[in-house]
C-alpha cells in the first residue's frame, strides 16, 4: 500500500528556514487542503443523505479515532448539543485510550484490534445507529477492528482517511479520502490531513443538523444558552426575525428558552 501520508514532505531543510519562510510554506499547502476535500462532496453527500434518515428515526451517530483523528472527532461531537440544541449522546465521540487520551497520548492504544468495538458497546450501539472512522493513515487497528464488527452487525459505516488504498478508504461503506498529499513535515498528519478531516467533519455534522431542521434561515435557533454571548446573540436574533425591541426579546429567550420557541410564542405585544 502506497502511504502518501508517509511520503517526503516537497520541502527540504526546513530547519534552515526563515519564521517568514516556514509560515508561508505551510500556509502554501494549506491551502490546498479545501480543494481536496471539494472533491469528496459527492460521497460525504451520500453519507448524510444516509445519516439524516437514520437519525430521524432516533439513530445516533458515532465517530471513533486514535490521536489526533479522536481528538477532532471528539471536539465536533461536543460542539453539537451546544450549537444546534440536541440531546447529549446524539452525536458521539470515541477515542482510542479513553478520555485520558484527549489531552495526553496513551500509548499503544490504537492498535488493540478489539477495543474499538468494546467501546462501542459501552453505548449499547445498534443497527439504528452509524458510526465514522477516523485515521489519517487508513491503518489503525482500534478503528478497522471496531468497523469491521459494526459491519457485521449491519451498522452503516463511513471512514476518513487520507489514504485512498488504504483498508478505510476501501471497507466502509462510505469511504471519504480527501487526498492532501505529503505533510510539510514528513509524516505529522496533524497538519494537513487533521485539517483535512476537520473539514469534512464539520460538514458532515453541520449538514445534518440542518437536514434535522436545527437552523432556521441561516440562524442557530436550538443553541443551547450557555453563557451571555449566547444570550445576546439568542436576543439579537430574535430581535430581528420579530422586530421587538431588544429587551422583549431578551425577556422572551429568558421565558421560553430558545430562539425557536421565542419566536413561535411571540404575539406581537
Amino acid at each position: 500500500m502506497n502511504r502518501i501520508t508517509e511520503t517526503d514532505s516537497n520541502y527540504s531543510d526546513l530547519e534552515k528556514m526563515s519564521v517568514s519562510e516556514l509560515l508561508t510554506n505551510i500556509n502554501r499547502e494549506d491551502q490546498t487542503v479545501a480543494i481536496a476535500v471539494s472533491l469528496c462532496i459527492p460521497q460525504i453527500e451520500a453519507f448524510v443523505k444516509v445519516a439524516v434518515e437514520k437519525m430521524k428515526k432516533d439513530g445516533r451517530l458515532f465517530y471513533l479515532g486514535a490521536g489526533t483523528s479522536g481528538r477532532l472527532g471528539i471536539v465536533d461531537a461536543s460542539e453539537c448539543p451546544p450549537t444546534f440544541g440536541v440531546e447529549q449522546g446524539k452525536v458521539v465521540g470515541i477515542i482510542a485510550g479513553g478520555d485520558k487520551a484527549i489531552r495526553k497520548a496513551v500509548e499503544f492504544a490504537e492498535d488493540d484490534l478489539s477495543q474499538g468495538w468494546n467501546d462501542l458497546q459501552e453505548y449499547k450501539i445498534t443497527s439504528s445507529d452509524l458510526v465514522i472512522g477516523i485515521a489519517a493513515s487508513g491503518t489503525t487497528p482500534y478503528v478497522l477492528g471496531a468497523l469491521k464488527k459494526c459491519r457485521d452487525h449491519g451498522i452503516i459505516t463511513a471512514g476518513i482517511t487520507c489514504n485512498p488504498d488504504s483498508p478505510l478508504g476501501i471497507d466502509p461503506d462510505f469511504p471519504i479520502t480527501p487526498l492532501v498529499g505529503p505533510e510539510f513535515v514528513t509524516g505529522s498528519t496533524r497538519m494537513k490531513s487533521g485539517t483535512a478531516q476537520k473539514l469534512v467533519l464539520n460538514m458532515i455534522s453541520t449538514a445534518i443538523m440542518i437536514q434535522l431542521g436545527h437552523v432556521k434561515g441561516n440562524k442557530m435557533v436550538d443553541m443551547q444558552l450557555s453563557n451571555e454571548k449566547l444570550v445576546d446573540r439568542g436576543a439579537r436574533m430574535i430581535q430581528k426575525e420579530t422586530n421587538c425591541d431588544y429587551d422583549v426579546a431578551l425577556h422572551l429567550l429568558k421565558e421560553h428558552g430558545s430562539v425557536r420557541n421565542a419566536v413561535d410564542n411571540y404575539n406581537g405585544e
